[in-house]
C-alpha cells in the first residue's frame, strides 16, 4: 500500500514538472504598448485581497523624453543658426569693406600714377614750347610773336608786375665791336611793325602798337629830335618817351641787332641798360651768355622766357614792365 502510494505521488509530481517545463516552452505572446492615458487610470482590484497591480508608464516617459530632446535639439538648433547668421553677416561686411577699401586704394594709386603722367607731359611741353621759341627767332633778329591771351598777360595789360628786388645800375665795359656773329644785324623794313604788339593792352604797352620803322636823313633827325640822339657801336639811336629807337638813314652803315623800343632806364644808353638786363637775367638763370650789350638772338630768348614766367607779355625786348619786374624800374 505504501509503495502505491509513493508511486501515485511520483506520478503527479513528474506531472507537475512536465506540465512546467511545457508552459515555460510555450512561445509568449508579444505585450502590446498601451497607450500613455491608460497608464494614469488606477487599476481595479478585487475585495479580496489581491495583489495591487501598477501600471508602468513606461510610454508616456518615452515620449516626453523625446519630445525633450526634440525641443532641446530644436533650440540648440536655433541658436546656433542665430549665432551663425549675425557672424556671417558681419563677416560679410567686413569683406566688403576690405574689398572696397582695396580697390579704393587701386584707384587712388591709378589715379595717382595718371596725375604723374600728366604732370611730366606738361613739363615736357613746356620745354618743347620754350624751345620751339628759340627756333622761331632767326638769324636776322626778328622774334615771331605769339598772341598772349593768359592770365598773367591780362595783369600785365592792367599795369600788375611782380616787383623784384631792387637792383642799382651798373657801368659795364663794353667790346668796342660788336660781335656779329653772335648778334647779325637786322635789316630795315619800311613801315614795320612789331608782331603781336596789337594784342598787347595797356599804356605801358602803347609804345609797342605804336612803332613802325622809318628812314630819315641826319638832317630829319636832328631837325626833329636833336640832343636826344646817343651813339652805340657807330650807330645813331634817338630818344623818345622813355624809349631808344633806332635813327635809321641817320648813318647808311648802321649796325641794329633788334629794329624797335628799348626802354631807356634813368637814361643810359642802350648797350649799358641792355647789359645791365643780362647780368640780372644771368643771376637767374634765363642768360648763358656773354654780358655784351648786344640784345641779339640769345639775349632775346632769355627776356621771352624771363617774361613768360612772370606772367608778361612776350615782347622778346627790354620794356618797363618787365625792369620792373626785374628791381630795375
Amino acid at each position: 500500500m505504501r509503495m502505491f502510494v509513493v508511486l501515485i505521488c511520483n506520478l503527479a509530481l513528474f506531472s507537475v514538472v512536465y506540465g512546467a517545463q511545457k508552459q515555460e516552452n510555450k512561445p509568449q505572446p508579444k505585450k502590446q504598448p498601451q497607450p500613455a492615458h491608460h497608464a494614469t487610470k488606477p487599476a481595479a482590484h478585487p475585495a479580496g485581497g489581491a495583489k495591487k497591480m501598477t501600471a508602468a508608464p513606461s510610454g508616456g516617459q518615452k515620449t516626453k523624453a523625446g519630445q525633450t530632446s526634440t525641443a532641446a535639439y530644436h533650440g540648440q538648433k536655433g541658436k546656433k543658426s542665430q549665432t551663425s547668421t549675425p557672424v556671417y553677416h558681419q563677416q560679410k561686411a567686413k569683406a566688403a569693406q576690405t574689398s572696397n577699401a582695396a580697390h579704393q586704394t587701386q584707384k587712388a594709386k591709378k589715379n595717382q600714377t595718371q596725375a604723374e603722367r600728366q604732370a611730366v607731359k606738361a613739363a615736357n611741353e613746356r620745354q618743347t614750347a620754350k624751345a620751339a621759341h628759340a627756333d622761331q627767332v632767326n638769324g636776322t633778329g626778328k622774334p615771331n610773336q605769339a598772341k598772349t591771351e593768359n592770365v598773367g598777360g591780362q595783369n600785365a595789360g592792367k599795369g600788375k608786375f611782380a616787383q623784384g628786388k631792387p637792383i642799382k645800375s651798373q657801368h659795364f665795359n663794353l667790346p668796342k665791336q660788336p660781335n656779329t656773329a653772335k648778334a647779325p644785324p637786322v635789316k630795315f623794313q619800311q613801315g614795320r611793325r612789331i608782331q603781336g604788339s596789337q594784342n598787347w593792352q595797356g599804356q605801358k604797352y602803347a609804345v609797342f602798337r605804336n612803332y613802325k620803322s622809318e628812314w630819315h636823313d641826319r638832317n630829319w633827325w636832328h631837325g626833329h629830335y636833336g640832343n636826344n640822339i646817343t651813339f652805340v657801336f657807330g650807330a645813331p639811336y634817338y630818344w623818345n618817351a622813355g624809349y631808344w629807337f633806332p635813327a635809321w638813314g641817320y648813318n647808311l652803315n648802321a649796325y641794329y641787332a633788334w629794329d624797335g623800343p628799348i626802354y631807356a632806364h634813368n637814361r643810359l644808353p642802350p648797350d649799358q641798360v641792355i647789359a645791365n638786363v643780362q647780368s640780372a637775367l644771368q643771376e637767374q638763370g634765363y642768360y648763358h651768355g656773354e654780358v655784351d650789350g648786344l640784345i641779339g638772338p640769345l639775349t632775346r630768348g632769355a627776356i621771352a622766357d624771363y617774361q613768360r614766367d612772370r606772367g608778361l607779355y612776350t615782347t622778346s625786348t627790354i620794356d618797363q614792365p618787365t625792369l620792373q619786374s626785374l628791381g630795375m624800374s
